[in-house]
């Protein structure tokens, strides 16, 4: 939601005579209720003209938008805004489920429903009788099933196509959007893999064919081979990221981290500039490369050594 709308809700608190203890017992569902209730009134006929305004397409970003919100709370290791920010993504899907009912195509109930059953049909170790003697092979169990259940759903969307349907053939990365952005694409793609056994012995292996694709970008450069220096590059790209997951690390975090820390230094050289009464960005290389070393001590940060006659900054 946008942040004008979020004032609003926080300017509509009741103020008369509010008794929070009777607040607090409340359960989850009767509050669930409660948020379901208010939405529904928002996208009234006499509710709010921003709300009713919106649709599926419409809310697409704020959905994006929520959930790096509530990785950014998560880090800040405030819980009053991490329980904030996780409210605000949980309305979004209150929000789509609201717009869906009005369609005629579902409701919030089916949406909770879907995930309840989905959640006790793929832990029969829990719920039925399977077992599973350790995390890997629950995960190996949870692509069996999710491949039985994309099967099964083809099936039947093979029968409502009616005669001369081909039958789309069922993989174990069937479910990774190719709408993703690219690097959490090849994350959940090698993760997937991993899962079924096809992956690296240890880490080495991955260090190793990181070198063995910077090799080879390198030389496709110098031969000037555009194509070429593309393929190779998202191999390396693709390499880092499996990297990634090996070390059992989010990319899309870590970069979100390595920009953060990038940005955090590039002011502070600005200011640090300013403050010898210069613009960073009038002064010559080699007097940026020393403000870089000095925001990075201040950081407590050793200069790291050079590579190819640049610094890497991170």
């Amino acid at each position: 939601m946008p942040t004008r709308h979020k004032k609003m809700k926080k300017a509509k608190k009741p103020r008369r005579n509010a008794k929070p203890a009777k607040g607090k017992q409340l359960t989850a569902g009767e509050w669930f209720e409660k948020l379901v209730a208010v939405q529904a009134r928002l996208r009234a006929p006499t509710g709010c003209p921003w709300d009713r305004e919106q649709t599926h397409q419409s809310l697409r970003t704020y959905l994006i938008e929520e959930a790096y919100e509530v990785l950014e709370a998560l880090e800040s290791g405030n819980d009053a805004k991490f329980a904030e920010e996780m409210g605000d993504l949980l309305l979004q899907i209150v929000f789509h489920s609201q717009i869906a009912r009005e369609e005629g195509r579902f409701t919030v109930s089916e949406v909770i429903r879907e995930i309840h059953d989905k959640m006790v049909r793929r832990h029969p170790h829990v719920f039925g009788k399977t077992r599973a003697k350790d995390s890997a092979e629950v995960l190996r169990n949870w692509e069996q099933i999710k491949a039985e259940e994309r099967r099964s759903n083809g099936n039947k969307g093979d029968a409502q196509a009616g005669e001369g349907g081909a039958q789309q053939e069922v993989s174990l990365l069937d479910g990774v959007s190719r709408a993703l952005p690219a690097m959490l694409e090849g994350f959940q793609l090698t993760r997937k893999a991993s899962r079924i056994g096809f992956d690296w012995d240890d880490a080495g292996g991955v260090f190793e064919k990181l070198q063995e694709e910077a090799e080879e970008l390198k030389k496709a450069a110098g031969e000037k081979d555009q194509p070429r220096m593309e393929e190779e590059l998202g191999d390396l790209l693709f390499a880092a990221v499996n990297l990634s997951r090996f070390l059992k690390i989010d990319p899309e975090i870590a970069l979100k981290k390595a920009n953060a820390k990038f940005s955090r230094r590039f002011r502070a050289m600005e200011r640090l500039a300013r403050k010898h009464g210069r613009e960073f960005k009038d002064l010559p290389r080699e007097e940026m490369e020393e403000f870089w070393d000095a925001t990075k001590k201040a950081e407590g940060k050793p200069r790291l050594t050079e590579v190819s006659g640049a610094h890497t900054k991170q």
